[in-house]
């Protein structure tokens, strides 16, 4: 995969799909900024590893619904490094419930961590980037962004207002040659679903073409894709990585 830009910053990185993004990045010779909120240690294990197959990574510790934070993180990268050529939007939570229970305090608490945050680093990578009219951003939605999903009317909206966002922010950053795509996962093999109990899951796969749940290194490589020169003539687009459950 190549390259022009040196340096990524991927939030929420220290587990799941976002470690993974963080690693596969590393891999390819970017040097990767780790995000993390509270899990220090499991940011550190996440740099140890990359740095241990002779990549370079730096952990950086702020909460993305913050906006004073955010940006003060952005401008630490900037004082570091002298620049931000990547940035993947990956941190977000969900707070699952039936409309009927949600409170809307349920609702906007999601809304600010998936979405609000990733407007606050679309945003502020727009304004950085801009000064070397070049940069590229992927912000990872959902499968359930473009579906809906029952007891995720919040983490829905959420996501699919990260779609619609992201091909906004694709026309604005195009006359400055930044490029603003989106990756929807599907079901991925993370903590989160091998929590599920068996039949939930077969019921999930069921549903499944490729009759399986996908791995985090299969998102990290899409996302690699995206930000990379071999996706230079694609913006404002989604790329499903969900094994066929959504065409």
């Amino acid at each position: 995969m190549k390259f022009s830009g040196k340096n990524v910053l991927v939030t929420g990185a220290s587990r799941g799909i976002g470690a993974e993004i963080a690693k596969v990045l590393a891999g390819y010779g970017l040097k990767v900024w780790i995000n993390y909120r509270s899990s220090a240690t499991e940011a550190d294990k996440i740099k140890e590893e990359i740095e241990s197959n002779q990549g370079v990574a730096a952990v950086i510790k702020f909460d993305v619904s913050n906006e004073k934070e955010f940006i003060e993180g952005i401008k630490t990268i900037l004082d570091s490094d002298g620049e931000l050529s990547y940035l993947v939007n990956n941190a977000g939570i969900t707070k699952d419930k039936l409309a009927l229970r949600m409170s809307v305090e349920d609702f906007e608490s999601v809304i600010k961590a998936n979405l609000t945050s990733t407007f606050i680093g679309c945003r502020e990578a727009l304004k950085v980037m801009s000064k070397k009219r070049f940069g590229s951003v992927v912000n990872i939605s959902s499968i359930v962004g473009e579906s809906g999903n029952a007891g995720q009317v919040n983490y829905s909206a959420s996501k699919g207002g990260v779609i619609a966002m992201t091909k906004s922010f694709a026309l604005e950053g195009a006359s400055r040659k930044i490029r603003f795509n989106c990756v929807t996962p599907g079901f991925i093999a993370t903590d989160m679903t091998q929590h599920l109990k068996e039949e939930i899951k077969n019921a999930y796969i069921s549903k499944i073409p490729l009759g399986r749940f996908g791995e985090p290194k299969e998102v990290a490589e899409a996302v690699a894709f995206l930000l990379s020169d071999h996706s230079s003539y694609i913006t404002g687009e989604t790329l499903r990585v969900n094994g066929g459950m959504l065409m």
